[in-house]
């Protein structure tokens, strides 16, 4: 089976968020899992149907599936070709367009719920007072718990296990903290215990969210706005969000990085 690996929300390769995407036609769940522990990325993607202009596509951490998440769904489409492509995975069907640097999709509008903070903030290393409100962001039917904050996020030391706890409590796999850098800009880092991912470099099914809260919270914040994510962990990502309630828009450049074959007996 062939397969090619894209390094997704960067311009240059070995940087930015890796993918794999598997193009030849997968159908055993086992298999397809099998090969995202192998790859050990964030996702790894199965293109399982191609139409007109229209693809199916499955997506794996190395942990389980996932119904929907922004950078596979970016770096699938950018592999699929230039052009603009309905994509259709199990929690959500998006239009893409693709071009020779990149990829921006209409992004699922983010189901808000406001929750109670403080566990999430203790389980990353957070100050409980620089976390005032907090968020379920459902994305699709990819969740997360948000935690918008003023404090620096640089050098936060989750613990892991807490981490985990806090998601659990509040039906999601993952914790993501979001800082306002000025009315452009954001800071991220997303923790996904649930799949397997300890730090997720750049989080494109959040970026959304995390713009659309921006604004609630920070009314300066533009419509147009940048989201830098991974750079603690060397992979540093530049996310470019749209954030407007019914017009959500999640992209950024792809580079190719490798591709080859699967062989097993």
């Amino acid at each position: 089976m062939n397969y090619r690996i894209v390094d997704v929300f960067t311009d240059v390769p070995l940087a930015g968020n890796g993918l794999c995407v598997v193009t030849d036609p997968v159908s055993d769940e086992s298999l397809m899992q099998a090969i995202a522990r192998e790859v050990n990325l964030s996702e790894t993607t199965f293109v399982t149907r191609t139409g007109d202009a229209s693809y199916d596509v499955r997506i794996f951490t190395p942990g389980g599936e996932l119904p929907f998440a922004g950078h596979p769904s970016l770096g699938s489409a950018w592999v699929m070709g230039p052009g603009r492509w309905t994509q259709r995975s199990l929690g959500a069907t998006v239009t893409i367009e693709a071009t020779a640097e990149g990829a921006t999709m209409s992004a699922p509008d983010p189901k808000l719920t406001e929750v109670y903070p403080e566990d999430g903030a203790r389980a990353v290393g957070l100050p409980e007072a620089s976390v005032a409100k907090a968020f379920v962001a459902d994305v699709g039917g990819m969740g997360f718990l948000v935690l918008p904050t003023e404090a620096p996020v640089d050098a936060l030391r989750p613990d892991q296990a807490a981490v985990a706890a806090a998601a659990k409590a509040v039906g999601v796999p993952g914790v993501g903290v979001v800082r306002r850098l000025d009315d452009r800009s954001l800071h991220a880092r997303v923790f996904v215990p649930g799949a397997g991912i300890v730090e997720d470099p750049g989080t494109g099914s959040a970026a959304g969210a995390f713009g659309l809260l921006a604004r609630r919270l920070w009314p300066s914040m533009e419509a147009g706005l940048t989201i830098f994510q991974g750079a603690e962990i060397g992979r540093p990502c530049r996310i470019e969000v749209y954030a407007e309630a019914g017009k959500v828009r999640v992209g950024g450049r792809v580079a190719a990085c490798a591709e080859g074959r699967f062989s097993w007996s």
